[in-house]
């Protein structure tokens, strides 16, 4: 599941509007909006007050010893 879709299952989850939930967090409802139809240029910091309103968080995971080939590397 994309995080898009996360956020706007754990809202729903929560039985919020989008209006209500952006009124709680403290973003605008267009923030919402763009984050849960997985706009890619949302502001991080956003991101993450939302999440810790759900209870939330990003974790950044490493992937050492991993070898990832791109069509460059062919």
């Amino acid at each position: 599941m994309t995080l898009a879709k996360t956020i706007q299952h754990l809202r729903k989850q929560a039985g919020m509007t989008q209006v209500e939930f952006s009124a709680r967090v403290g973003v605008g409802l267009r923030f919402v909006r763009d984050l849960e139809q997985g706009k890619p240029s949302v502001r991080l910091d956003k991101v993450n007050q939302v999440l810790d309103f759900l209870g939330h968080h990003l974790e950044i995971i490493s992937n050492h010893g991993r070898k990832n080939i791109t069509s460059s590397e062919s």
